[in-house]
């Protein structure tokens, strides 16, 4: 509780204390009139009767009950103006699942170490907080063996956070797909239309091959722009494992587009004269050995 908080709880009690004390008050004069008059009860009492004969009602003395709510109206005002949200659980541990679950929100990166293996995931600990890591959240790719992973070190998003159930949930996967993501962003922003680079054919479909340009980047090669011949299949021109020259013709929405026959038709077409030089040449040796014994 803030020192705003405890002000007004202060000045709610002080106010009660305050009614409470004028009612006594009220009450000790009146004793002290009655014991002051030398007239007997009944005499005082029609005395009383006379000079008050529409007499007031008493005024109500009020109770912590009755200041309720003015005290919660208090604790609202006070919850609106703190950061983390309103709790009524009161137990020792809210305070704690309220940060796990700004950690939550904020994608705070939690650095944990597996401690054991259950059925269907691992064990580990944030801070004093037992935690859950599904085996489809430990890594990109399949785990094969939970046990192999006891005693490691992950970096980790909380992904769940259930005070009630007492649930906390980690993916370390989560993670490490979003910065596979931001590098593979990275490197495809040095790739620009019209440059011509190599690659390795990753694999073919009937719809043209997959060549793979750098590590996480990967470019689709459409049968159409294979060859200037037309193709059935990729695999007639390319096998998988082949590296070949390319060139981007577009890139747009995490994709890039990929062609060799555009190569081909800006290819410079060489004249071959030699073929005809080599034959002439041919012809006028044996002309000269013919005429060597001819006599004119």
């Amino acid at each position: 509780m803030n020192e705003e908080l405890t002000k007004v709880v202060e000045a709610v009690e002080e106010k009660a204390e305050a009614v409470v004390d004028a009612a006594d008050e009220k009450a000790e004069a009146a004793a002290k009139k009655v014991e002051a008059s030398p007239v007997t009860e009944a005499a005082a009492s029609a005395s009383l009767a006379e000079e008050s004969p529409a007499a007031a009602p008493a005024e109500p003395v009020e109770s912590m009950d009755d200041l309720k709510a003015d005290l919660e109206k208090s604790y609202q005002e006070y919850d609106k103006k703190d950061t983390r949200k309103f709790v009524e659980n009161d137990s020792p541990d809210a305070e704690k699942w309220q940060e796990l679950k700004q950690m939550q929100d904020d994608k705070t990166v939690v650095k944990v170490k597996i401690k054991e293996i259950v059925k269907g995931g691992a064990i580990a600990f944030v801070n004093d907080t037992r935690a859950f890591i599904p085996a489809s959240q430990i890594s990109l790719g399949y785990v094969e063996k939970l046990e192999d992973w006891v005693g490691r070190t992950l970096e980790t998003y909380i992904i769940t956070v259930d005070p009630e159930k007492k649930r906390l949930v980690l993916s370390a996967r989560e993670l490490l797909r979003e910065r596979r993501d931001a590098e593979r962003k990275a490197r495809m922003e040095a790739y620009k239309p019209g440059a011509i680079v190599e690659g390795v054919v990753e694999s073919l479909k009937d719809y043209g091959a997959f060549v793979k340009l750098d590590e996480g980047v990967t470019g689709l090669l459409h049968v159409s722009q294979i060859s200037r011949q037309r193709i059935k299949h990729p695999s007639v021109v390319l096998q998988e494992g082949q590296t070949v020259k390319v060139k981007i013709r577009d890139v747009a929405d995490g994709k890039i587009s990929l062609t060799m026959r555009s190569l081909e038709e800006e290819a410079p077409r060489e004249e071959k004269n030699d073929f005809h030089y080599k034959n002439s040449a041919a012809v006028t040796t044996g002309l000269g050995d013919l005429l060597k014994g001819l006599k004119l």
